[in-house]
């Protein structure tokens, strides 16, 4: 009976084969690789062995707001190189044209992520080409590991009566503890109930704000609070067509609706997320360094 080959014999034996460059050819593997990374009994190649890429889905996030509305295909300084790994990853599926795979998060990218979404059965706000955790994770496999995880958690949460996400409760009750008087919401998340607000709120992450108790000065400060946990925040005032109120969206939440996310596009370039395209007219006492929650919760 011949003897019995276990897992260490069988790779001792492989490391000492020698293999002529036609025969490394013809299995499709450069020489110079299957030198250095033998072969491991067909289960373990040199793709298998090369460490994965990672994607930052942070940085991924922050690119599918700002890129998209951008003339051109300008990147987003520290995202371009993780959105170029998600596009490649698409292009292998079939779903985006080599022309785009240039670390760009555009318009074609959003729809080429949008229709990987649908492939995995998602619809509706799930499948609005901005990665959820679940699709970024299955579009890698044994192509890249995802870092920085972002969720927006229960849709079904409130903050003081109003229907927010999670992630949305979690970051007003931070800038809530920054202040000596309350944040008290006008309008919540996921909701289409006030045309006004031209489809902002049909999402996540965005919510409107009453400043009717407060003065001027606290007004300001509840604009910084908010901009220091990771909101796009504006002061809404009646030479701008509105109530006094403040208008915040909380920067790469994966459930923002197109409109809220163009918002942050505007809030990154230092405009004031209306249509008008006017500079952002908060005080320079008021503003902070662009930030978004999980940064924050780092710092």
């Amino acid at each position: 009976m011949p003897a019995q080959l276990d897992e260490r014999s069988v790779l001792m034996n492989q490391s000492r084969a020698t293999y002529t460059r036609r025969q490394l050819l013809s299995r499709g593997v450069a020489a110079g690789a299957a030198l250095a990374v033998p072969a491991l009994a067909g289960t373990q190649t040199a793709a298998a062995v090369a460490a994965l890429a990672t994607v930052d889905m942070e940085q991924v996030l922050l690119a599918c707001q700002v890129d998209p509305p951008k003339s051109g295909t300008g990147t987003t300084p520290g995202a371009a190189s993780h959105v170029l790994v998600v596009e490649q990853a698409l292009q292998a599926k079939g779903l985006l044209a080599s022309a785009q795979v240039d670390g760009h998060y555009g318009t074609s990218t959003l729809t080429a992520y949008a229709a990987w979404q649908r492939s995995l059965g998602f619809t509706g706000i799930d499948a609005n080409g901005v990665p959820g955790r679940t699709s970024l994770t299955q579009l890698g496999s044994g192509r890249y590991d995802v870092s920085r995880p972002v969720a927006a958690g229960s849709r079904t949460d409130s903050y003081g009566g109003k229907r927010v996400n999670t992630r949305t409760a979690d970051m007003l009750r931070a800038a809530d503890g920054m202040l000596s008087w309350s944040i008290t919401l006008t309008q919540g998340s996921y909701t289409s109930s006030n045309p006004d607000s031209a489809g902002t709120h049909d999402g996540g992450g965005v919510v409107d704000i009453s400043v009717s108790s407060l003065s001027t000065t606290q007004r300001w400060q509840t604009v910084r609070a908010l901009r220091t946990v990771g909101f796009a925040a504006w002061l809404r005032t009646p030479s701008d067509g509105f109530d006094y109120h403040i208008h915040a969206n909380g920067i790469s939440d994966p459930d923002m609706s197109r409109t809220a996310r163009d918002q942050v596009n505007d809030y990154y370039f230092g405009r004031n997320g209306l249509a008008n395209n006017a500079a952002d007219n908060t005080p320079e006492a008021y503003r902070v360094a662009l930030t978004w929650w999980e940064k924050y919760k780092r710092a």
